[in-house]
């Protein structure tokens, strides 16, 4: 079954404005930021999607806890961001369709702080904000179809990507297939599909915006449940993303060293083999002299593995 909701103007202008933005980025090689900025950025999108769920960890305290510095703070509060950090850590490892794979993000996520990680709950559950209930999920026996379907849809559906992503985000949160940490999850999945089309949300701080919108966020949420479709929810979520873009827009386009050069092409070759002339291919900018360099010293340093001479040579990633 196809989730609720309807393909508004907003939603086609939002839609042009985000893919005009990325290509824009990829034309400027913004997509390929260096490890440090990589790093920032990862710190902001954990720090920020776990204090929307009431973590009280700073970045600075997320960023000692990375290179493995004592931090005093709630030991739950530390194991969320372990687990945290090792899941995003892991990013690429996960199938956006699959819904073991899925099971295993949430088993990673909430080992050591709920009863059952990656297991679909089975009975009833309700949020509570204050004193009052503000949304009640499905029944546990609905669950399974439910998620099911919701991944049904995901394999299936012909729908843009973009649009994919906002609706899985707001069906976990409605459907609450865990007894925690579906916030976590609806957010982090929606990354995992993104990055599959595009590359450049692996590193794209979207939670840091939601975070900063967090009230708009719960009441695009709210919206949604009392409407019955999820498209106020897609709108907001794909404004969220259109802001991430403009942030990172304002990064001016960086020299890229020989290791960045290295490790954003594994990314792109895996193992397959391949010459100098297509390592220059994806750096245009670069000079043979330079590739040359770039490979030799992968070469030397155990990352790439050489066979042949001179116009015969052929490079394979190890791992």
């Amino acid at each position: 079954m196809k989730p609720p909701y309807i393909i508004t103007d907003n939603i086609l202008k939002l839609i042009a404005s985000i893919s005009e933005k990325i290509g824009a980025i990829n034309a400027t090689h913004l997509n390929k930021v260096p490890t440090q900025l990589r790093k920032e950025n990862r710190i902001r999108t954990i720090q920020s999607s776990l204090e929307i769920e009431g973590n009280s960890l700073s970045e600075e305290q997320v960023t000692a806890i990375l290179n493995n510095k004592r931090v005093l703070a709630p030991q739950k509060d530390i194991l969320e961001v372990l687990n945290a950090i090792s899941l995003y850590n892991n990013l690429a490892d996960f199938k956006p369709n699959n819904l073991s794979s899925f099971l295993k993000a949430h088993r990673m996520l909430m080992t050591g702080l709920v009863a059952s990680p990656g297991v679909l709950r089975t009975k009833a559950v309700g949020i509570v904000k204050g004193s009052q209930i503000t949304h009640v999920a499905p029944p546990g026996t609905l669950v399974k179809s439910l998620v099911n379907d919701l991944f049904g849809y995901l394999k299936s559906s012909e729908e843009l990507t973009l649009i994919k992503s906002c609706v899985f985000h707001y069906e976990i949160e409605f459907i609450h297939p865990f007894v925690d940490g579906n916030g976590r999850m609806g957010r982090f999945w929606q990354t995992v599909i993104l990055k599959e089309q595009y590359p450049i949300f692996e590193f794209l701080p979207v939670e840091h915006i939601v975070k900063k919108r967090q009230e708009d966020y719960y009441k695009a949420l709210s919206i949604a449940d009392k409407s019955g479709q999820s498209t106020v929810f897609i709108e907001f979520m794909l404004s969220v993303i259109k802001e991430s873009l403009d942030e990172l827009s304002l990064v001016r386009p960086v020299k890229f060293k020989a290791n960045d050069r290295i490790e954003n092409f594994r990314k792109i070759t895996g193992k397959a083999i391949f010459t100098r002339k297509n390592y220059m291919e994806q750096y245009p900018e670069v000079s043979a002299a330079t590739a040359s360099r770039d490979l030799k010293e992968a070469v030397d340093n155990g990352i790439l593995y050489k066979e042949g001479e001179k116009n015969t040579t052929y490079y394979q990633f190890f791992k």
